[in-house]
Formats: structure tokens, sequence, C-alpha cells
């Protein structure tokens, strides 16, 4: 089969390459739809990682964020126009402790492997996942975002001991927001609390029971529980405060992502008794999870709405360099591609 996919082959270039895609009797063909920007990505794209990292991952499509229709499928398990996420990881083998997620030998869509910005994506049935009716496209396609922040709150929920009474998320970016709007709907009865550095941004977590400057918090709060979404050099800050606010037997959830090593203060950690649970990308369980999770909770699917910033239509590679342009400018906000070429 015939596919035309565009490579990033250097920062800022984009190349369309046609080849014949190998099909067998257990692929399904996609048409992509909808493709949301990751941060990841606009580091490929403006040459922001290393250059040995550039040199070992291009060239490559970018875009691991993305939704579907099926076109063919040839093991029958979907029918021809249904809307389905398409899951980037791509493990290779099984393994009945490790998680594919965290499985060396797994692949994953624009980090190493063709991302979304493809004609059709050639893949298999279990890296697809039916869209519910109540999902709109446009949350949809950031379903990989969301099931980020699923995994690493099932984490969470497993390590959380009774008391709930508070629980802290810093971040105050895409991320934060993602994880509060989940924690607020699954976490009923506890109270939710936001720290960041942006009050512009933190007026976006209305539906918090409180929201804080981090150079602005009472003396004395404590957290029952807390998650880390800052990121960077960031996360060190973060967890500082977040070890020095958080209650004796708390647990604490990593997920912002920074390229060096950062400190934590060990003494107290260990002093309070302190768990730690680290999580990375996500399943195609944890993909699961999210659509039913979007469809069971109307309110929170609403707030994800919300989260959509750019929208436009890309029809050609110049509304690609002209897309990314603007999301890297953009402040807050999903970007998202309705994708036509």
């Amino acid at each position: 089969m015939l596919n035309t996919v565009y490579r990033l082959t250097a920062p800022k270039q984009i190349e369309a390459v046609s080849f014949d895609e190998k099909i067998d009797e257990n692929s399904v063909i996609v048409r992509p739809t909808y493709l949301s920007i990751c941060h990841a990505d606009q580091r490929y794209y403006t040459g922001a990682r290393d250059a040995a990292v550039l040199r070992k991952k291009l060239p490559m499509a970018l875009i691991h964020e993305g939704v579907g229709e099926v076109v063919l499928d040839y093991t029958g398990t979907y029918e021809v126009g249904e809307r389905v996420a398409i899951v980037p990881n791509t493990p290779t083998e099984k393994d009945a402790t490790i998680a594919e997620n965290y499985l060396r030998s797994s692949k994953f869509r624009s980090s190493g492997f063709d991302g979304l910005m493809q004609e059709y994506i050639v893949t298999t049935p279990d890296r697809l996942v039916k869209i519910l009716d109540e999902v709109p496209s446009n949350v949809a396609a950031y379903t990989e975002m969301i099931s980020v922040a699923m995994h690493a709150i099932e984490k969470l929920s497993k390590i959380m001991d009774d008391h709930r009474e508070v629980i802290g998320i810093w971040g105050d970016g895409n991320l934060g927001y993602i994880a509060a709007n989940m924690v607020k709907s699954l976490f009923p009865e506890s109270k939710l609390y936001i720290f960041g550095k942006n009050r512009d941004k933190l007026n976006f977590f209305s539906f918090a029971d409180e929201a804080f400057v981090i150079d602005d918090i009472p003396e004395e709060m404590e957290v029952s529980h807390a998650i880390e979404a800052v990121g960077g050099k960031g996360s060190q800050y973060a967890l500082e405060q977040i070890v020095e606010m958080i209650k004796p037997m708390g647990a604490i959830a990593l997920m912002g992502v920074a390229e060096n090593p950062i400190e934590l203060n060990t003494r107290l950690s260990l002093e309070k008794g302190l768990t730690f649970s680290a999580s990375s990308r996500s399943s195609a369980e944890n993909f699961k999870d999210t659509i039913q999770f979007l469809a069971d909770y109307p309110q929170a699917r609403k707030r994800y709405e919300n989260l959509v910033g750019i929208e436009k239509s890309i029809k050609s590679i110049n509304d690609v360099h002209d897309f990314f342009a603007q999301d890297l400018v953009s402040t807050w906000g999903k970007s998202v591609m309705k994708w036509e070429i």
C-alpha cells in the first residue's frame, strides 16, 4: 500500500516521503484526523534536543497524540469509519511483571519511530481504542496525555493511605490541569489544592478548592498527598515544597520530566516516611480507562474541551510550520490540528 509520511529531517525542515507500506492479515489502516502537539514534538521541531539525540532520532514523523478513522481492518475488530485513539506505545514483547510502557524493547511513536504525521497509519488492533460518541474529536486528540495522568493517578491511589483530606498538585500548565481535573472527579471527598507560578494560569483552575502562587503559601499549610507536574529545573523547587508541606506517610506522584538531575531532601523524606511513585507514558489499558473516564464524567470532559487552545485545519507542509510556530508562543492549552493533508 502506498503511503506518504511527513518526516522532520532537520530542525524546522519537513519532507514528504512516499513508500510502499507493508500490510498483512493483522493490519488495521487508519486515516489520522485530529493530532495534538506535545512539548517533546516542539523540542524536536525546534532543535532544542541534544545534537547527538537529533542525529539518532531523525528523520522521523512527529506527533504521538492523535485520533483517526478506520479505513480498513483486516482483523474485523473495527468497522470502517469508526473513530479510534491511536496508542503510540508499541511493545514487541510481553512481560508478566513489567508493563508495556516500561519495557525497554517497546517502540514509541515520534521518539525514534514514525509518529502520526502520515497519510495513513498502519497498525494492529491492540494499538487502537474506540472513541465513545460522547467524546469530541478535539479532546480525544490528546487522549494520550490524559492517559499519562490516568496512569500516574492510578499508581498513586494504590500507595495513598486513608488520610486523603487534601491532595495538592504542583504545576499550573496543561499537565497540571489535566491531572487536577481527574483528581477532582475521582476523589470528590478530598480537597484539591493547586500550586503554581502564574496567577493568570491558576485562574483556569476554578474547580479546585484553593489555588496558590508558590511564593505566597500560608504558613502551616499541609497536604495529605501530592502530584508533581512541573518538570525541568522547577521540579526541584516543587519537590522541596512538597516534602516540606506533606504530612508524614504521604504519597507523592512524580510526573514532570527534568532533563538534568535535581536535588531532593532525602533526610526529611526519610523522617516523614514518604512514598514516591514515578510514572512515564501509558499503556493501551490506560487509554481504555481514559476513554471510559471521559464518558463517565461529563463535567470533567467539558473542562477538557476548555483546554483546547489553538485549533486549525492542516492542508500543507507550510500549514504545519505555521502551526508549530503558533503553538510555540501559545501560553495556555493544547494545540490541535485537523489533519487534512
